[in-house]
């Protein structure tokens, strides 16, 4: 039997929009991914009980509170750890009286829910990260997807970033209203040991800190995905 030019050839530009259309769906995937990741894990870097003990040194923690810093660990490290494995009721006591009120208690099972799913968001990434790299005919697109969203959150960030710097206080109320309810996150700091503990400088030092930290390894991801990408262009599994 003798296939006609003209249905030979509509096949193969056929298979030619499927193979286009993968890839960009790949590349799409990957790109969000990658942002996703990096993002997860820079935040993780910085919400830790080391990190969190060392900013609230230099943001002079002990002076807000009145407290010694043995003291200030002993109620801040568990809140830390309480906020990734739970209970969630942050009921964390010092010198015999529990430091958060109801209100801070209630905010505090907020945060711990928008993290919790902050988490699982990147854990699906990973997942769709390691799903897309092992597309071996499509390793150029997985390649290209890592760059483009590993440059793209470098983008965000700086101009983020340049938003957060000239207007602080306006960035920390646009991300309260996303993620929060209304009368749920103002606190007195004369008067609020969440605020003590965690006051103004100690979330604007770690916000800089951890947009410099994502933005140096995001540049690093999309030097490394762009020359991967240029080897890949070349081996013959994409050529094929």
């Amino acid at each position: 039997m003798t296939v006609p030019v003209g249905g030979a050839a509509q096949d193969a530009a056929g298979a030619a929009s499927v193979r286009s259309r993968s890839a960009y769906l790949v590349s799409a995937v990957a790109g969000i991914a990658t942002a996703l990741v990096i993002l997860g894990a820079v935040v993780a870097l910085f919400f830790n009980p080391l990190w969190v003990g060392f900013e609230q040194g230099r943001t002079q923690v002990d002076a807000w509170t009145g407290w010694d810093t043995a003291t200030i660990r002993s109620v801040t490290d568990p809140v830390v750890i309480e906020v990734f494995l739970g209970p969630g009721t942050f009921a964390q006591q010092a010198n015999g009286a529990r430091v958060f009120s109801a209100e801070e208690s209630g905010h505090m099972a907020d945060v711990r829910r928008v993290v919790l799913m902050f988490a699982g968001i990147v854990l699906v990434a990973v997942v769709l990260l390691v799903v897309t790299w092992w597309s071996r005919p499509r390793r150029e697109a997985f390649w290209r997807g890592v760059g483009a969203g590993a440059y793209g959150l470098a983008v965000f960030l700086v101009a983020a970033g340049v938003f957060a710097f000239f207007l602080f206080d306006t960035a920390f109320e646009i991300f309260h209203r996303i993620f929060f309810a209304p009368g749920t996150y103002t606190f007195d700091p004369a008067t609020s040991r969440l605020v003590q503990l965690f006051p103004e400088a100690f979330w604007m030092e770690t916000t800089i800190a951890l947009g410099i930290v994502a933005i140096a390894v995001s540049v690093v991801v999309a030097i490394v995905a762009r020359r991967r990408r240029s080897a890949a262009r070349g081996a013959p599994s994409e050529a094929a």
